[in-house]
């Protein structure tokens, strides 16, 4: 099956159980930005984050056997929510390996989900290893965050519904922000947008320091981030590109773009303030790029990733920035 029939089939499996999100705009960004910015809302999407999709897709296409034995996946939050989602609604046992400074509201809603959480130190401990000990010890497919064809092809189905809503807007052209861990979701837009809206050129957008996709792209190879934790983003630090997902953004990505973690609070303050909708500060990055980042062209369009933040954090931000 080739890229694009993945994608549409994860479509087919997802319909009725994640939500279509909107394409908002705010004319107020505009003046801030002096470019033309869309926000595609996946904020609103079930579960807090696009990652519900992924977690459809990847739950949904296993053998029914899979299924009743079991899933497990590693996040820092929003994939966990996705694969706890979709395993509850399958009825699927779901081991959750997540680290110890996650969120305490991520790591609240994935127990609430149903799921086992097995919480990890992630500057020293490795999560590829802890999770492919409890995947064998316990028969559980391992669902990874990124690099998995079902969990791209999920992912890319917000590309399938962009382009349709891009081509409604009259935007032909345009770049595509989207943030960016380890390229999951901006390589499944990026499928969905080469066949769908050729027009449409996939950016990522990341947190300085943990550049590596951009490092990347530019470099033709895989860049490693040179520490695991030290920014506000965190469902975004990933240590690397991803083996699937980096050799489909050299092919179809234009240059990544990165930001501050400043960057990314105020535009959390601004996405409430002009389009009333809530972020937290890793699904801002794509927002903040479209506001601050230079040598961008007169359109541009962000994915609003997540907005599954603390609540202390959100009302700081807005006190600062707001």
């Amino acid at each position: 099956m080739t890229e694009i029939a993945l994608i549409e089939a994860a479509a087919l499996r997802l319909a009725g159980h994640v939500r279509q999100t909107p394409l908002l705009y705010a004319p107020l960004l505009d003046r801030i930005a002096g470019r033309r910015i869309f926000v595609k809302a996946e904020c609103l999407q079930l579960t807090g984050s696009f990652k519900a999709r992924g977690g459809w897709s990847a739950v949904s296409a296993l053998p029914p056997q899979a299924r009743t034995q079991g899933v497990i996946a590693y996040s820092s939050g929003n994939h966990a929510q996705g694969v706890a989602y979709a395993a509850a609604r399958h009825g699927s046992p779901c081991v959750i390996l997540m680290p110890s400074d996650a969120p305490q509201i991520k790591i609240a809603n994935t127990r609430a989900y149903g799921a086992e959480v097995v919480l990890y130190d992630r500057s020293t401990a490795d999560r590829d290893a802890i999770g492919a000990d409890l995947s064998a010890a316990r028969g559980l497919t391992l669902i990874k965050p990124y690099d998995d064809p079902q969990v791209i092809a999920g992912q890319g189905t917000v590309g399938l519904e962009l382009a349709e809503q891009a081509a409604n807007a009259g935007i032909d052209t345009a770049d595509v922000l989207a943030c960016c861990g380890g390229g999951g979701l901006t390589s499944g837009i990026a499928l969905a947008l080469a066949s769908r809206a050729p027009g449409l050129t996939v950016r990522t957008a990341e947190p300085e320091g943990f550049d590596d996709m951009a490092r990347s792209l530019a470099s033709g190879t895989r860049q490693r981030n040179a520490t695991a934790t030290g920014s506000i983003c965190d469902a975004i630090l990933t240590p690397t590109p991803g083996d699937l997902t980096f050799p489909i953004l050299s092919r179809l990505a234009g240059p990544g773009t990165v930001i501050s973690d400043d960057q990314a609070l105020r535009a959390m303050a601004l996405a409430f303030t002009h389009l009333r909708i809530v972020l937290e500060p890793g699904g801002a990055a794509a927002l903040a790029a479209a506001l601050f980042a230079p040598d961008l062209p007169d359109t541009v369009i962000a994915i609003a990733t997540g907005g599954n933040v603390d609540p202390s954090l959100f009302a700081t931000t807005l006190e600062r920035f707001a």
